[in-house]
């Protein structure tokens, strides 16, 4: 039941107008209703961009902390999309986020919650800590990301002394909400 209420709102979000030209919304949207609790925008805090990634999640194969072999995390490299498909921008290593106005944003994560798909990788809400150049993702203070398939890292066995050093790429995708205080 909870798989096919994500569905449909999926595709009304999909046709909805959510992607912004110069920093505001061309309709009144609200947020995605299936974003967990832990992961909702701060009140006073209005969505300004909504982006489709579509890409990899980068893993590298080096000693955890007790020295045994592990896969983990490097960068995510996604491309960002409008709901028409059409390329805006790019998530990588930081993690961090540019449009296609020049503007980019970096983030540290402050939540996160299981996906609702078990093989993929959980959805987060993520505080900005940096910004630079002008434009819609100057003023973003929130991301989250949800609606996320695929993305773990590859099996443990695949992960040994003699792969230490190796990189995998998971593919992945995720929806991203951007958010900023309201009245800027």
């Amino acid at each position: 039941m909870l798989a096919m209420r994500l569905i449909r709102l999926r595709r009304l979000l999909r046709v909805a107008p959510l992607i912004v030209g110069a920093g505001a919304l061309s309709a009144q949207v609200t947020p995605p209703a299936d974003v967990p609790e832990a992961l909702r925008a701060p009140a006073g805090e209005r969505l300004v961009l909504r982006a489709h990634a579509q890409g990899a999640q980068i893993y590298v194969c080096a000693a955890a902390t007790d020295g045994q072999p592990k896969w983990t995390l490097k960068a995510p490299d996604a491309e960002l999309r409008d709901e028409r498909g059409a390329l805006i921008g790019h998530h990588f290593a930081g993690p961090t986020w540019t449009y296609r106005d020049g503007s980019e944003v970096t983030g540290k994560a402050v939540a996160r919650v299981d996906s609702p798909s078990p093989d993929s990788v959980p959805w987060l809400l993520v505080t900005a800590v940096s910004h630079s150049g002008h434009g819609v993702l100057e003023r973003v203070t929130g991301i989250q990301r949800i609606h996320t398939h695929g993305g773990q890292p590859p099996a443990a066995a695949q992960c040994d002394a003699s792969r230490e050093n190796a990189q995998a790429r998971s593919p992945y995708s995720a929806d991203y909400y951007f958010y900023a205080p309201a009245g800027n």
